[in-house]
């Protein structure tokens, strides 16, 4: 069975005036994403949201400028992608999404041997994300036209770095996931 990861689809990330925007990248894969996730949907296949949620003295803090805090506007999921009801959000503080959660505990009571990843940032939480899944033997599956970074290099490079490290099957140009 395969799920659908929506990786930090949240406001302060993809919002014009977001505290850490990817900007134009980041709004351009709405459309794609969406579509990904009424596919899911329509199968009845599961789809989690994950969800960057910090704490106002975060060290990330140290490095980033302060974002999706716990509670506040910059930290909800856009609303093109807004969750229904019944469909789990799993917050993070760290760049994996698998790292202080218990994403792996729920991938594994709902069947999941295959996921696929979309949101932001490439270079970032998809790509830590992407790590820790093939490290936990799962099959990894991310869309180029699902994932944006702030950083057009660096999302080449983490997608090159998934692909022929990871050997996450990176697959451009399909508006389906299977």
């Amino acid at each position: 069975m395969r799920a659908l990861l929506i990786i930090d689809m949240l406001k302060d990330f993809i919002e014009p005036d977001g505290k850490l925007s990817c900007g134009p990248a980041g709004e351009e894969i709405v459309p794609f994403v969406k579509a990904l996730l009424d596919e899911f949907r329509a199968k009845g296949e599961p789809v989690l949201f994950i969800a960057d949620s910090h704490l106002p003295a975060d060290k990330e803090f140290d490095m980033f400028p302060e974002h999706c805090l716990q509670g506040s506007p910059g930290g909800e999921i856009v609303a093109e992608l807004a969750p229904r009801e019944g469909e789990r959000v799993i917050y993070k503080r760290r760049y994996s999404a698998f790292f202080g959660t218990d994403l792996d505990l729920t991938l594994r009571e709902l069947g999941a041997a295959e996921l696929v990843l979309a949101g932001v940032c490439t270079n970032i939480c998809i790509l830590y994300t992407a790590a820790d899944a093939r490290m936990r033997g799962y099959r990894v599956i991310v869309f180029p036209e699902a994932v944006a970074s702030f950083d057009s290099h660096a999302h080449a490079f983490a997608l090159e770095q998934m692909k022929d490290v990871l050997h996450v099957e990176v697959k451009p140009g399909h508006l389906r996931a299977g």
